[in-house]
């Protein structure tokens, strides 16, 4: 699987990018899960969020969605941070 985040916005504007392919890592089954649980609740357009807050797009295998700061939820919250920290 294929996970994808971008995120913009913020006090500077500055747009992060990072990915993650999951066929190889041996907690895959943990990232897959995430994705699932992270998609459940995202819209398929960006929403209104707050000034200065992010906005993130998520994509997996190709099919994206988006959410805004400060309405994520755990999942997205979780799975955003690790692909920013772990991707490439």
């Amino acid at each position: 699987m294929r996970i994808d985040v971008r995120r913009t916005g913020g006090f500077s504007g500055i747009e992060r990018r990072a990915g993650v392919d999951t066929t190889s890592l041996p907690d895959a089954e943990v990232w897959e899960e995430l994705a699932a649980r992270a998609l459940e609740t995202a819209t398929p357009a960006p929403a209104t969020g707050v000034p200065d807050g992010f906005v993130y797009q998520l994509t997996v295998d190709g099919h994206s969605a988006h959410f805004t700061d400060p309405h994520l939820t755990p999942a997205q919250r979780e799975l955003v941070s690790r692909v920013l920290k772990e991707g490439a």
